[in-house]
Protein backbone atom coordinates (compact mmCIF):
# COMPACT_ATOMS: atom_id res chain seq x y z
CA UNK A 1 0.00 0.00 0.00
CA UNK A 2 1.26 3.46 -0.86
CA UNK A 3 0.85 6.20 1.77
CA UNK A 4 0.55 9.92 1.09
CA UNK A 5 3.66 11.91 1.90
CA UNK A 6 3.41 15.31 3.55
CA UNK A 7 5.78 17.81 1.99
CA UNK A 8 6.45 21.32 3.19
CA UNK A 9 4.25 23.83 1.43
CA UNK A 10 2.03 21.22 -0.20
CA UNK A 11 -1.26 19.75 0.84
CA UNK A 12 -0.99 15.98 0.39
CA UNK A 13 -3.42 14.12 -1.80
CA UNK A 14 -4.73 10.85 -0.38
CA UNK A 15 -5.61 9.38 -3.78
CA UNK A 16 -4.01 5.97 -3.19
CA UNK A 17 -6.18 5.06 -0.21
CA UNK A 18 -9.85 4.27 0.21
CA UNK A 19 -11.79 6.77 2.33
CA UNK A 20 -12.14 4.33 5.22
CA UNK A 21 -8.40 3.60 5.31
CA UNK A 22 -5.87 5.59 7.32
CA UNK A 23 -2.20 6.40 6.98
CA UNK A 24 0.61 6.63 9.52
CA UNK A 25 1.47 9.99 11.00
CA UNK A 26 4.57 11.68 9.59
CA UNK A 27 6.14 12.64 12.92
CA UNK A 28 4.90 16.23 12.77
CA UNK A 29 2.92 17.71 15.69
CA UNK A 30 -0.64 16.44 15.96
CA UNK A 31 -3.63 16.20 18.24
CA UNK A 32 -6.56 13.87 18.33
CA UNK A 33 -10.05 14.31 19.70
CA UNK A 34 -13.21 12.28 20.10
CA UNK A 35 -15.90 14.72 19.09
CA UNK A 36 -18.31 15.72 21.84
CA UNK A 37 -21.55 17.70 21.64
CA UNK A 38 -19.67 21.00 21.99
CA UNK A 39 -17.66 20.24 18.81
CA UNK A 40 -20.74 19.62 16.67
CA UNK A 41 -24.31 20.89 16.39
CA UNK A 42 -25.38 23.39 17.65
CA UNK A 43 -22.19 24.87 19.19
CA UNK A 44 -19.51 24.03 16.61
CA UNK A 45 -16.48 24.77 18.79
CA UNK A 46 -12.99 23.30 18.36
CA UNK A 47 -10.08 24.35 20.51
CA UNK A 48 -6.45 23.48 19.94
CA UNK A 49 -5.12 21.51 22.94
CA UNK A 50 -2.63 23.19 25.27
CA UNK A 51 0.14 20.79 24.17
CA UNK A 52 0.24 22.63 20.80
CA UNK A 53 -0.14 26.20 22.12
CA UNK A 54 3.62 26.80 22.10
CA UNK A 55 3.85 26.12 18.34
CA UNK A 56 0.68 27.92 17.22
CA UNK A 57 1.37 31.61 16.50
CA UNK A 58 -0.12 34.02 19.04
CA UNK A 59 -2.31 35.79 16.48
CA UNK A 60 -5.19 35.00 14.16
CA UNK A 61 -3.78 32.81 11.35
CA UNK A 62 -5.47 31.60 8.15
CA UNK A 63 -5.89 27.85 8.54
CA UNK A 64 -6.69 25.01 6.16
CA UNK A 65 -8.04 21.61 7.13
CA UNK A 66 -7.45 19.08 4.38
CA UNK A 67 -9.24 15.75 4.14
CA UNK A 68 -9.28 13.48 1.07
CA UNK A 69 -8.09 16.15 -1.34
CA UNK A 70 -10.63 18.74 -0.20
CA UNK A 71 -9.78 21.89 1.75
CA UNK A 72 -11.73 23.87 4.32
CA UNK A 73 -10.51 27.39 4.99
CA UNK A 74 -10.93 29.05 8.36
CA UNK A 75 -8.83 30.90 10.90
CA UNK A 76 -7.17 29.72 14.05
CA UNK A 77 -7.42 32.34 16.76
CA UNK A 78 -4.13 32.03 18.60
CA UNK A 79 -4.31 35.52 20.07
CA UNK A 80 -5.70 34.24 23.34
CA UNK A 81 -3.00 32.75 25.55
CA UNK A 82 -5.21 30.21 27.26
CA UNK A 83 -7.65 29.12 24.56
CA UNK A 84 -6.66 28.83 20.90
CA UNK A 85 -9.48 27.74 18.62
CA UNK A 86 -10.81 27.43 15.08
CA UNK A 87 -13.32 30.06 13.95
CA UNK A 88 -16.76 29.51 12.44
CA UNK A 89 -15.25 27.80 9.36
CA UNK A 90 -15.11 24.70 11.57
CA UNK A 91 -18.90 24.41 11.10
CA UNK A 92 -18.50 23.78 7.34
CA UNK A 93 -15.95 21.02 8.01
CA UNK A 94 -18.32 19.32 10.45
CA UNK A 95 -21.34 19.60 8.15
CA UNK A 96 -19.57 18.69 4.90
CA UNK A 97 -18.14 15.53 6.47
CA UNK A 98 -21.32 14.62 8.36
CA UNK A 99 -19.42 14.42 11.64
CA UNK A 100 -21.19 13.77 14.90
CA UNK A 101 -20.45 13.25 18.57
CA UNK A 102 -18.51 10.01 18.97
CA UNK A 103 -16.51 10.35 15.76
CA UNK A 104 -12.78 10.99 16.18
CA UNK A 105 -10.40 13.25 14.28
CA UNK A 106 -6.62 13.34 14.12
CA UNK A 107 -5.22 16.76 13.17
CA UNK A 108 -1.62 16.61 11.91
CA UNK A 109 0.05 20.02 11.56
CA UNK A 110 1.82 19.65 8.23
CA UNK A 111 2.55 23.33 7.60
CA UNK A 112 2.93 26.20 10.05
CA UNK A 113 3.99 29.81 9.82
CA UNK A 114 2.68 33.14 11.01
CA UNK A 115 0.84 33.37 7.67
CA UNK A 116 -0.75 29.92 7.39
CA UNK A 117 -1.49 26.69 9.24
CA UNK A 118 -2.36 23.48 7.42
CA UNK A 119 -3.73 20.44 9.25
CA UNK A 120 -4.14 17.10 7.48
CA UNK A 121 -7.15 15.43 9.08
CA UNK A 122 -8.03 11.78 9.45
CA UNK A 123 -11.59 10.92 10.47
CA UNK A 124 -12.52 7.77 12.34
CA UNK A 125 -16.24 7.10 12.46
CA UNK A 126 -17.15 5.87 15.88
CA UNK A 127 -20.82 5.43 16.52
CA UNK A 128 -20.59 5.46 20.31
CA UNK A 129 -23.78 4.01 21.82
CA UNK A 130 -25.94 6.63 23.61
CA UNK A 131 -25.38 5.01 27.02
CA UNK A 132 -21.63 5.78 26.71
CA UNK A 133 -21.92 9.35 25.33
CA UNK A 134 -21.71 10.78 28.86
CA UNK A 135 -18.35 9.06 29.36
CA UNK A 136 -16.70 11.49 26.91
CA UNK A 137 -16.01 15.02 28.19
CA UNK A 138 -16.59 18.20 26.19
CA UNK A 139 -12.85 18.25 25.42
CA UNK A 140 -13.13 14.84 23.74
CA UNK A 141 -11.16 13.00 26.39
CA UNK A 142 -12.47 10.00 28.26
CA UNK A 143 -13.64 10.51 31.79
CA UNK A 144 -11.92 8.54 34.54
CA UNK A 145 -15.00 6.34 34.84
CA UNK A 146 -14.24 3.02 33.14
CA UNK A 147 -16.60 1.83 30.45
CA UNK A 148 -17.60 -1.77 30.99
CA UNK A 149 -19.27 -3.64 28.16
CA UNK A 150 -21.02 -6.80 29.22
Amino acid sequence: MEYPQAQTGQVPMETNLQENQHWPLSGKPYFDVVLAKSHVKPLYQMGVPAKLHSIIPSLVVPTVLTYWGKNWEMSCNGAQRTHKKFDSGWRAFINDNNLKAGDACVFELIERSSKKLVFRVQILRGDIPPEFQGKVSSEGESSNTPIVIE
